[in-house]
């Protein structure tokens, strides 16, 4: 039996889950909405928590499935207390995000819902949920729903993505691997409800937000080829931060399971981008305008785009408030006073006390707006167990008290603390009275207070806070820089929180600017929030999922890894695993053979300390040598008198070192020079360039050959190395623009050598010289690991064509591991390479040649 241990990863992502408590007993289930062909049992992994199908699905259109935490759903009990009545949340993210998706495309949800459900009604509820509402709620046992959203979530992945570090002693704040186990098990609960009604030829699935990170992977695992995007909508920290995490790398790899992730603002991406690139060894590129990750033959899509409010629901909510009389109430109330308004979760990272005390700061330099400004706070519910709350809520209620104390007078105080549950359409009538809305969050994903401040600001026709439709509209903000919506906001008063001075010189300037001023502003945001709204998102994101999976739908895919090291890899549909057998009937059949072999990576491990060749790779290239219808060579860019060394014992064995430019057909016979220029003063100049970027850039190293310089930054941080790589080129590129040289990057190298060398050409001529013997292949085996080798597969493809290869020759260009290369055959690794060779030696005649084969005898030559 498999360990049920919960710190084996492999046991959690294949679904070996011990009991976590007092799950309910599995009871009547949906059917699930499938079209995989074959049978469902075989598609399961965890037969005892999954749900069979009766009956396929027949839906052919385009169907957005959207997982998150929570369904857009409210939920109460009945007033007989004889079940639930449900209803849609109007203000959801979720529900505001369909307005952007084709009208045609049905819509499913699955999350799970803010009540606690009997175990016995589950079954009743979602089915309802199913039909009225197209939900699919997922229920979470009490204890996992602790560990994961209380625990795992908000104690542990929420701080540490607004920049917070577990310094304290305190054990609740530390990594906890029961908590992260719990993470697991609940992503997994999502999957299964997600296996429940996914048609995975049609559907686009759409995953939202740091509950659910580990989900892509368990989705993957199942369908290599679904339409799948996540969206972040909280920060994602520096990788300095980030790096601390204990399971950065699951996290990272299940994300790269998705087809398109996305991101509110640049820098978030870019924080992702630099993890990918520290921790995984990725490095993105820029397409048309596009990011994009590779990763194993597949392009992962990053998307930076900022979500938006929904304009008809805000407009909706302004007409509710205008029945309800709530900003006459709020007018009436602070008549001839000057609002500042802050509307804030109530959270660490909100900067609610440093609002406050910018608030007393400015009383206090500006003594003018003392008895006309007053701050009104609103602070809205914790949304879980976050921590310190209690402390920063009795720190805020102190601050309010003394400022009050200090600067209040009969009629008036100057901040209005409001520490309790304010509706939407009270909370709007608030926004239509401030004079100027602030948000001083040290840390925040989007915040779209100010986008909804704007929108109330502008007003609507007839409502009584617009009686004067045609009056010019005017509102101000003062912003903290470090949140979403920053950037979009151009003409907001950007501040640093922490700087409690500069914020409340802000504030100043916000409420004294003049009309004209806060008018053009205010125009300048509403065009920008009025055009960006939640459906221009939703469309925007839904466009770019297609484009990203377009691409893969065209390549052949299969998952290979265990665990969070699960990934898929897509590669050309004419690209396959080289069948030895096929290779090696046709070794055996040809007449004239070339085998072309590289060597570091190929034959011999990129991570051996020892760079020699084994006892084992010299014997199987004597016996290869030794058949006299073989010609062989080992192509690499090492230099040739460790390459001569090394292959002493194997006499008929060619060499082409640094990539070409020297070339011996034997160990009897001298070697070639074959690159044009024998002038190597650009050396003279390359070199000192390259010594000033290896004294900037500690672990890198210069290695010299005959006929080329090489930088290595293997052993150097990563981010620097591969900036100063791309620096280095340019300014190669630069002062050896007029030499007969070529500059190129490689895989943690930049090398430069004579611009008609390359393995291309070592192949082009090998196969140019049997045929000028009258020997020409009829067999070629081609096999490289790296970017130079693609220059031989490149000239192998079109040998035939241009007469250098018999026209019935067998070619097997083969790449060393599953990558996309212009090869169309692949091996594992240096070891398959070594049996394959095992496999041709074995079959070789290392009987030297008969008179009459010499002769031009054709029956001896195929016996």
């Amino acid at each position: 039996m498999m360990s049920r241990s919960y710190t084996n990863l492999l046991d959690l992502a294949s679904g070996n889950f011990p009991d976590m408590g007092n799950q309910p007993k599995e009871r009547r289930r949906m059917p699930r909405v499938m079209s995989v062909p074959g049978i469902i049992s075989e598609l399961d992994d965890d037969q005892a928590v999954s749900v069979s199908s009766d009956n396929p699905s027949t839906i052919s259109t385009d169907r957005m499935i959207i997982v998150a935490n929570q369904l857009p759903l409210k939920a109460k009990r009945r007033e007989d207390n004889k079940g639930w009545s449900f209803s849609w949340n109007e203000d959801s993210l979720l529900l505001q995000l369909k307005d952007g998706l084709p009208d045609e495309m049905e819509v499913l949800y699955v999350g799970s819902l803010r009540v606690d459900i009997d175990p016995a009604e589950q079954d009743d509820v979602s089915q309802y949920l199913l039909d009225k509402f197209k939900c699919v709620p997922t229920f979470l046992p009490p204890d996992v729903l602790e560990k994961f959203y209380d625990g795992f979530c908000k104690r542990q992945l929420w701080p540490l993505f607004h920049y917070m570090l577990p310094f304290t002693t305190n054990k609740s704040h530390r990594f906890d691997r029961s908590l992260w186990e719990a993470y697991v098990l609940a992503n997994k609960l999502f999957f299964q409800k997600v296996v429940e009604i996914i048609n995975p030829e049609d559907d686009y699935i759409w995953v939202h937000d740091y509950h659910l990170m580990v989900l892509p992977t368990f989705i993957r695992r199942r369908f290599n080829r679904v339409k799948m995007g996540f969206f972040l909508h909280s920060p994602f920290p520096s990788s300095e931060i980030y790096r601390t995490l204990p399971v950065r790398e699951e996290i990272l790899k299940a994300l790269l399971n998705s087809d398109i992730i996305g991101f509110h603002t640049f820098d978030y991406a870019r924080h992702f981008l630099s993890c990918c690139s520290r921790m995984l060894g990725l490095e993105y590129q820029s397409k048309r305008g596009y990011l994009g990750l590779e990763y194993y033959g597949r392009t992962i899509s990053i998307k930076i785009m900022p979500v938006g409010i929904h304009m008809g629901r805000i407009e909706s909510v302004m007409r509710m408030a205008d029945e309800e009389s709530k900003a006459r109430e709020i007018k009436q109330q602070f008549e001839g006073k000057t609002i500042l308004l802050g509307v804030d979760d109530m959270d660490i990272f909100k900067g609610i006390n440093l609002k406050i005390l910018a608030m007393e700061q400015m009383l206090r330099q500006h003594p003018k707006w003392q008895g006309r400004a007053v701050l009104i706070q609103i602070v809205n519910p914790a949304r879980g167990k976050g921590i310190h709350l209690e402390e920063i809520h009795a720190e805020i209620e102190e601050s309010c008290s003394r400022i009050n104390r200090v600067f209040g007078r009969p009629g008036y105080e100057p901040i209005l603390f409001i520490d309790r549950s304010v509706s939407i359409a009270e909370k709007v009538a608030y926004y239509s009275m401030a004079e100027c809305v602030i948000v001083t969050a040290v840390r925040d994903g989007m915040n779209l207070t100010p986008y909804e401040y704007i929108a109330c600001r502008q007003g609507i026709s007839g409502s009584e806070s617009c009686s004067n439709v045609s009056s010019p509209k005017k509102s101000m903000l003062v912003i903290s820089e470090f949140i979403g919506c920053s950037p979009s906001l151009s003409g907001a008063i950007r501040v640093n929180p922490w700087n409690v001075e500069a914020t409340a010189e802000a504030m100043n300037e916000a409420i004294s600017m003049s009309e004209g001023e806060k008018q053009l502003r205010h125009e300048k945001h509403y065009r920008y929030v009025s055009t960006h709204d939640v459906a221009y998102w939703s469309r925007s994101f839904l466009q770019d999922m297609e484009r990203a999976c377009t691409d893969l739908l065209k390549k052949r895919c299969w998952g290979i890894g265990l665990s969070f090291g699960f990934r898929v890899v897509a590669l050309d549909p004419n690209f396959k695993k080289l069948s030895i057998d096929t290779m090696v009937g046709a070794y055996m059949r040809a007449r004239s053979r070339a085998i072309l072999l590289d060597y570091d990576g190929t034959v011999m491990p990129q991570n051996s300390i020892n760079k020699s060749p084994s006892k084992e790779v010299i014997s199987l290239l004597e016996t290869l040598c030794a058949d006299p219808k073989n010609v062989v060579f080992i192509v690499s860019g090492r230099g040739r008198a460790s390459l001569s060394d090394w292959f002493t014992p194997c006499r008929k064995l060619g060499i082409a070192a640094e990539h070409g430019y020297f070339m011996r057909w034997s160990q009897s016979e001298d070697w070639e020079i074959c690159g044009k220029s024998t002038e190597f003063g650009w050396m003279q100049i390359a070199e000192p360039v390259m010594k000033l970027y290896t004294e900037a850039t500690d672990g890198s190293g210069i290695e010299k050959k005959e006929s080329a310089l090489v930088w290595q930054y293997r052993d150097a941080d990563l981010g620097f190395g591969s900036a100063q790589a791309k620096e280095m080129l340019d300014h190669l590129e630069s002062v050896l623009a007029n030499e007969p040289v070529a500059a190129k990057s490689g895989q943690f190298i930049v090398e430069v050598k004579p611009q008609d060398v390359s393995k291309g050409l070592v192949a082009e001529k090998i196969f140019s010289s049997m045929v000028e013997k009258g020997n020409q292949a009829d067999f070629v085996l081609c096999v490289g690991d790296d970017r130079s080798d693609e220059d031989m597969f490149e000239v192998i493809s079109s040998a035939v064509s241009r007469n250098i290869l018999s026209s019935n020759a067998s070619v097997f260009a083969c790449t060393v591991g599953q990558k996309p290369s212009k090869a169309k055959y692949y091996l594992d690794d240096t070891f398959e390479v070594i049996n394959m060779l095992q496999s041709l030696a074995e079959e070789s005649d290392s009987s030297p040649p008969c008179i009459e084969e010499e002769t031009g005898d054709s029956s001896l030559r195929q016996m």
